[in-house]
């Protein structure tokens, strides 16, 4: 199974590898990608935080469970990075996580879980962070 794992954040990333780390075997491939849009977007504290979460996932799981990482600053928005990789790679499933916002806020900031969701008709598995 090849999965494509995105995450923003260390905390994020714990919650996927405790997901994961029951389900992969040695068999498996792990695509872990981070997504920054990059120019004056972004900082180097949030590259830097990108690259901690990306390690963290890696370290979280099974040493026997290949894991590519894979940080992204090419101007996309983070759907369309995690989208294009996955048809990229050939992703069985998409795994990520969600957070409870209101109804409110999704209209006025948009979702990257909801872009992901809508963006694509691959399995995915949704996490929600509590």
């Amino acid at each position: 199974m090849r999965y494509l794992v995105a995450t923003d954040a260390t905390e994020t990333s714990e919650l996927l590898a405790d997901y994961l780390a029951d389900r992969v075997d040695a068999d498996d491939e792990i695509h872990a990608v981070n997504s920054q849009v990059g120019g004056d977007e972004t900082t180097s504290d949030e590259i830097r935080e990108g690259e901690a979460a990306l390690e963290t996932l890696e370290e979280a799981l099974p040493k026997s469970v290949l894991v590519e990482t894979h940080q992204f600053v090419r101007g996309n928005q983070p759907e369309e990075d995690v989208l294009t990789h996955a048809e990229e790679i050939g992703a069985d499933e998409l795994v990520f996580t969600v957070r409870d916002r209101s109804p409110a806020g999704k209209a006025i900031f948009g979702s990257t879980a909801q872009r992901l969701l809508l963006g694509s008709d691959r399995p995915m598995r949704v996490i929600p962070r509590e």
